[in-house]
C-alpha cells in the first residue's frame, strides 16, 4: 500500500501571505522613507499643545502632551501613569519605564505643577492620571490617534506619531548640552548606544570648530 501512496503539492496558498504580498510585495518601506525625521522641534510641540487646548478636553489633552515631552515618556508610561508617582510637595515624578528601562524621578517646574493640579481637581475618582470622559485609564491608541488629528488640524506637515514626543525630549536635552550619561539617565536607557543618536545628530556638536 505504501508503494502506491505518492507526494501530492498543495494547491491551497495562504490568503493572508498572497494579499500581503500583492499590496506591498517588496515590503513595508523603512521609516526614514516614510519620514523625513522621527522627531518634533520644540516649536512644533508648542503648536500641538495650543491646538490640543481647543479640544473638548482640552486641558487634560494639553497636559498629556506636555508631560510626554518634557519627561520623554512612552506611549504606555504616559497612559499607565499614576497620581502616587505624582508628589506635589517635592515637585517630582517619579518615572517607572518599560522594556526594562531604568526608573527615575524627575523635577516638575512651575506650569506643570499647575496643570497637574487643575487636573487633579477636575478628576479625583481614579488613580490614573489621565482618563477619558467614561473615566476609564486612556488608551495607547486613543492618544495616537488625537496626536495625529492635531498635527493634521495645525498643519505642521509631517507625519506625526506619539513616539516623536520622546524623541523630541532626547533632541532637546542633547541640543541644550545635557551630557550623554545624564541623558541616557533622564531617558532610562540600559544601553547608551540608545542615547548616542541624540548627541550624534544634534546641531550643537561642532559649533565651536570654526571661529572667526
Amino acid at each position: 500500500m505504501k508503494a502506491n501512496l505518492k507526494l501530492v503539492t498543495p494547491t491551497i496558498e495562504k490568503q493572508t501571505v498572497r494579499q500581503r504580498a500583492s499590496k506591498n510585495p517588496e515590503g513595508r518601506k523603512p521609516n526614514a522613507e516614510l519620514r523625513t525625521r522621527e522627531h518634533l522641534t520644540p516649536a512644533e510641540v508648542e503648536t500641538l499643545i495650543k491646538t490640543m487646548k481647543g479640544n473638548r478636553n482640552g486641558h487634560r489633552d494639553a497636559t498629556m502632551i506636555l508631560i510626554a515631552y518634557r519627561h520623554g515618556l512612552r506611549v504606555s508610561e504616559l497612559c499607565d501613569l499614576q497620581w502616587n508617582q505624582i508628589d506635589f510637595q517635592s515637585a517630582a515624578i517619579h518615572i517607572r519605564r518599560v522594556k526594562r528601562g531604568t526608573p527615575a524621578t524627575h523635577p516638575l517646574t512651575g506650569n506643570e505643577l499647575r496643570d497637574l493640579r487643575k487636573l487633579k481637581r477636575e478628576n479625583d475618582s481614579s488613580p490614573f492620571v489621565f482618563v477619558s470622559e467614561l473615566g476609564t485609564p486612556f488608551t495607547t491608541m486613543g492618544f495616537s490617534q488625537m496626536l495625529k488629528r492635531a498635527a493634521e488640524k495645525a498643519g505642521l506637515g509631517i507625519k506625526v506619531h506619539a513616539h516623536m514626543l520622546r524623541h523630541a525630549c532626547g533632541f532637546k536635552l542633547a541640543n541644550d548640552g545635557v551630557d550623554t550619561r545624564s541623558l541616557q539617565s533622564y531617558l532610562g536607557h540600559k544601553n547608551i548606544q540608545h542615547t548616542v543618536r541624540y548627541t550624534e545628530l544634534s546641531p550643537n556638536r561642532f559649533k565651536d570648530f570654526w571661529k572667526d
